[in-house]
């Protein structure tokens, strides 16, 4: 029997949810600081580029914790809803974001999993939709990035690209994060498991 003790994260959902939106504007401030000091270098720039970038280290660096609690957290109560459900362990379910190659496939598919564990409710055309669209726009923003370094430094339309997407992945991973957390807080009110729902 599902356990109504259980609480869906909202704390840790909103909490995450503030902390990656001030995380993505922070960068946007980080990366025209750099372009201007790569552009027009002056003590002045370096040290008001250095400070903006401590800024965002410092903000950054509490939206990813917030972020993997949440997803660790999320994944355990997807676990109790669905026990049949195939998940990975807690600790790949973080660990997973952080190897090199396996952090462009492996993540995006342990939301999916855990969005379909999560309840009978899951939307797979909708949800399926909203995890991938947050994943291209994070995804596609590590590349602009990449190319921006090789082909362009300090390109203001990759500039302008880059800081784009990391906006809208921001955006999209809110709502991924308040879908799952909102399935999540109806389905505990359940009285026994269900089964997840199929892959699309």
């Amino acid at each position: 029997m599902t356990s109504t003790a259980r609480k869906a994260p909202w704390i840790l959902a909103r909490s995450a949810q503030v902390a990656i939106a001030a995380a993505a504007v922070a960068d946007v401030f980080r990366a025209a600081a750099v372009r201007d000091h790569y552009l027009h270098p002056t003590d002045a720039s370096l040290h008001r580029s250095g400070l903006i970038s401590m800024i965002f280290l410092y903000v950054s660096a509490p939206a990813t914790v917030l972020f993997l609690v949440w997803l660790a957290r999320s994944r355990r109560n997807a676990q109790e809803l669905s026990p049949q459900a195939s998940l990975p362990s807690r600790g790949w379910t973080v660990g997973a974001w952080f190897i090199p190659v396996v952090n462009f496939f492996v993540p995006r598919r342990f939301v999916l999993d855990i969005g379909r564990a999560s309840s009978a409710s899951w939307e797979p055309k909708r949800d399926t939709t909203l995890v991938n669209l947050w994943w291209i726009a994070w995804i596609t923003h590590a590349l602009v990035l990449l190319a921006a370094g090789r082909v362009a430094p300090g390109s203001t339309a990759f500039l302008i690209v880059a800081e784009g997407l990391m906006i809208a992945a921001a955006v999209l991973l809110g709502l991924v994060i308040e879908r799952v957390t909102a399935l999540q807080s109806a389905a505990l009110g359940a009285t026994v498991p269900f089964a997840p729902v199929a892959q699309a």
